[in-house]
Order: structure tokens, then C-alpha cells, then sequence
């Protein structure tokens, strides 16, 4: 074909207009916006079809150009096992190693013995707040030039216990002394050490627009009250079912970080870890869980996230084992190896529908940010118990629509399989722990929809 005589030019241009005219015809007489629109919990109204002449871009959309990492949580109990385990799965595929570690007596030299330092990365998550510890974590790294972050996240600590790890002014100051904290030797790369738990409000019920209003806030909280933050900041997410949705919701994350950085001159993009979330996890029909977690695999990838720890399915019930862990690696390894989720960058880019969602999302988190500073910040409202009232109300709403059915579990409120039977593989308690105790604040809770069906199964089993 002649380059003068192009394959469409004998086709005209059809508007979004000439679309709508075309729909309604079709509909004989029935509404346009009650048959075919319907609208999210954020207050989304979800079109039939969108046309790139209605998108309007006000936010620039940002995604990292690397591949994600496929990352493997380890919780230190026992070191020399935990350094077994790390060294068998990397060996497997893993590419990031997620240490937990409970407390100080944990020797950091002996849990990195031998283990990788080119290739794979590692990060500690400590439930406490030490700075001799974190120091020594960063000495280390120094010296044997280990790339690795030191998850620290006091404001976390509070939203998830109700107390802070001392006191606000306490933990702030020493924060402040890791955050600026230099190790012994020069030309090391500086891991970051500053983190977010936002995998909480997820889990807690929160809708995407709360999701991200509260991390940036959460954020903006360490911007205020931390001298500088000279390394890049760790966002950890929670993903849902909700395929184009949480596409779109890490998308508008990355982008509005980058607008509140830009505030406080901080030149780093944040680096978004993300796994499934356990919201939508059954203790019945298990299986099923493997699926939901794939789908909410590949919207963590497509949305940009640096790094993906998956859920193994039986995480609910089972202790770590060494097949739940395996099937939970290997979804991601057919995602990057067999579907090769990561040749392509940005690869929702141009999507009018995803790009529509990011930006109303991003559009009304912006909104609620400002009414939470405007209100005196995060943490006030912390304090005042507005935030968690109004995860409360959002995550009853869910409820609701879950315990009426027009929410769906497979296996659960739906197509459940009455054969099956689970009171006897419970090696975890899988339901919401009540810990009464006196709180600063109350604490937010995370809660499964399936929890009430669950006991009520297995109060008859």
C-alpha cells in the first residue's frame, strides 16, 4: 500500500458524541446514565465506553522505568534458619528479601551470612524503634555495600496499636537521628529508612479515594516534622480486586507523591511495594485465593509498583511453609517470566479508561488531602478518632454489600461448597483479635469480609 493512501484515511473520525447518539438508539427508549453508568464507592461514575476527545489530563502521569522486583517476607524467629530460607529462595527467584525482625537480639551479621549482595535487595521491617539498632543495620550495609532499606514507620505503629512506640516528640527525635545518620564509610549507597503502612487502610475497609488520601497525608506528616529526608520513601500498599481500579489507584499515588515532594524539595520518587490485600481472603474454598491474588498481581505491576510480595494463599490459617511460599513466588514468576508483565513500560499509558480513573482519583484524594491539613493534619485527626470513624463507615458499607450478596465471595456468599471443612486446619487464628488496653488513640482495625460467614460455618462444622 502506498504511504500516500493510508489504511484508515477512507474512515471518518467518529466523536464521543456520535458514539452516545449510536448507544441510545440501541437502548430503544431506556435511559442512557441508569442503564449503562453506575458509580464506585469513591463516587465514581463508570461509563460504557470513553473517547480520548472527554479526557481531560490535569495531573502528569509518572511510572518507574525498571522492572519489579519479586520479593519473599521472611519473619525472623530463628537467624540461622531465616538466613537458610533467604538464601534457598532467592535461589528460587526471589529478588528482594523482607525481614522482620521482633527484636535487638537479632545479629545482622549472621542473618546476612552469605547471602547475595549484587543483585538482590533486602529490607528490614522493625517493629520497634532503635536507634542503635537501625545504626548498626546501616553500618553493615555500608561496609559489605548491601542495598537495603530499613523500615521505620512510628505514625504506622500508631494507626495499627493505638500508641506510639514512646511518645510522639520521643520517636520523632529518634528518627530524625537515623534519618540523618551517616555510616563510618563514604561512596556506599544510602538506603532509605523512612516508610508508610498504608496497607492498613486498605485492609481496614478504606475506599481507593481514602486510600490515598491518608497515605499522603500519612506522608506529608514525616515531611513537617523530620529535618530532611535525604533517600527515597517506602509506600506499602494493599491491592485489591478491583482490576482497573487499583491499576489506576498506584498510578495517581505515585503522581500526587511526586506533587507533595516537589513542596518540600525532596528529588526522590517514592518506591511503592505492594501485595494483595487479605480483605477479600476466604479461610473456605482457598483455593479461590490464588486467583484473586494473580488478578491483584498484575494491577500492582501495571500500576507501576517497584516491588510485589505476594500473599500465599493459605496465609489465613497455615504458618509460613515452604509450598504456600512456592506458589505464591511462582505467580509471579509466570507473570514475569512466561507473560512478561515486565518488557513493557507503562503499559496503561493511553488507556482512556484507566487514565480517566487515575485522574479522578488522584483529583479527589487531592480534595480530601486539604481538608485533613486544613483540620489541623493526620495525625490530629488521629487523635480527634475522625479518620478511623470514617474508615469505619466505609468499611460497613462494604460489609453490608458483601452480607446482602450484591458484593461477591466465591466460595463464601456465593457457590459455596458445603463439603468442605476447616475447623481442624486452623494452625493460625484467622479471625480479628480483640487486645483491650488502654490507647492514645483508637486503633485502626483490620477485618475480613468473610469473617461472620467463616465463624458461623464453623460453629456448625
Amino acid at each position: 500500500m502506498s504511504t500516500n493512501n493510508p489504511l484508515f484515511s477512507e474512515f471518518e473520525n467518529v466523536s464521543s458524541q456520535k458514539w452516545k447518539q449510536q448507544i441510545q438508539y440501541e437502548l430503544k427508549g431506556a435511559d442512557y446514565n441508569d442503564t449503562l453508568v453506575w458509580e464506585s464507592p469513591e463516587g465514581i461514575k463508570v461509563k460504557p465506553f470513553y473517547h480520548n476527545d472527554e479526557l481531560e489530563t490535569k495531573f502528569q502521569s509518572i511510572t518507574p522505568k525498571n522492572a519489579f522486583a519479586i520479593v519473599q517476607n521472611i519473619f525472623v524467629h530463628d537467624v540461622k534458619l531465616s538466613n537458610q530460607r533467604a538464601l534457598d529462595t532467592l535461589n528460587r527467584g526471589a529478588e528482594s528479601i523482607r525481614f522482620t525482625i521482633e527484636n535487638e537480639s537479632i545479629s545482622i551479621e549472621d542473618l546476612m551470612q552469605n547471602l547475595p549482595t549484587e543483585k538482590a535487595t533486602y529490607s528490614f521491617n522493625l517493629p520497634f524503634l532503635s536507634v542503635d539498632y537501625a545504626t548498626k543495620i546501616q553500618d553493615y550495609a555500608s561496609k559489605n555495600k548491601v542495598n537495603c532499606t530499613i523500615l521505620l514507620d512510628p505514625i504506622g505503629q500508631l494507626t495499627k496499636d493505638g500508641n506510639w512506640f514512646e511518645s510522639l516528640d520521643k520517636d520523632f527525635e529518634k528518627l530524625n537521628t537515623i534519618v540523618n545518620y551517616s555510616p563510618p564509610l563514604e561512596g556506599c549507597p544510602k538506603g532509605g529508612v523512612v516508610s508508610i503502612n498504608a496497607s492498613i487502610y486498605q485492609n481496614a475497609g478504606a475506599t481507593m479515594v481514602q486510600q490515598l488520601a491518608y497515605t499522603l497525608a500519612h506522608v506529608n506528616e514525616y515531611f513537617n516534622r523530620l529535618t530532611c529526608i535525604p533517600q527515597p520513601i517506602t509506600i506499602e500498599v494493599s491491592v485489591g480486586t478491583n482490576y482497573f481500579f487499583e491499576i489506576a489507584k498506584l498510578r495517581a499515588l505515585r503522581t500526587l507523591f511526586a506533587i507533595l515532594a516537589k513542596e518540600y524539595n525532596h528529588n526522590f520518587d517514592c518506591v511503592i511495594v505492594a501485595t494483595p490485600t487479605k480483605r477479600n481472603k476466604t479461610i473456605y474454598d482457598y483455593n479461590v485465593n490464588m486467583l484473586r491474588t494473580t488478578t491483584e498481581c498484575m494491577s500492582a505491576i501495571l500500576g507501576g509498583a517497584n516491588a510485589v510480595a505476594n500473599l500465599p494463599y493459605d496465609a489465613l490459617y497455615h504458618k509460613d511453609n515452604e509450598f504456600g511460599d512456592r506458589i505464591a513466588r511462582n505467580q509471579l514468576l509466570v507473570l514475569k517470566h512466561e507473560s512478561f508483565f515486565d518488557k513493557v513500560n507503562n503499559p496503561a499509558d493511553g488507556a482512556y479508561y484507566i487514565e480517566s480513573l487515575t485522574e479522578q482519583l488522584a483529583e479527589k484524594a487531592l480534595t480530601l488531602f486539604k481538608e485533613i491539613e486544613a483540620n489541623g493534619g493526620f495525625i490530629t485527626q488521629l487523635i480527634e478518632g475522625n479518620i478511623q470513624r470514617k474508615i469505619s463507615e466505609s468499611a460497613q458499607k462494604e460489609q453490608d454489600l458483601m452480607d446482602s450478596g450484591k458484593e461477591v465471595l466465591l466460595g463464601t456468599n456465593k457457590y459455596p461448597n458445603k463439603n468442605d471443612r476447616m475447623k481442624n486446619d486452623l494452625e493460625l487464628y484467622p479471625f480479628l483479635k480483640q487486645n483491650p488496653r488502654k490507647t492514645l488513640i483508637t486503633p485502626i482495625i483490620e477485618k475480613r469480609l468473610a469473617e461472620k460467614l467463616e465463624q458461623e460455618r464453623l460453629a456448625t462444622e
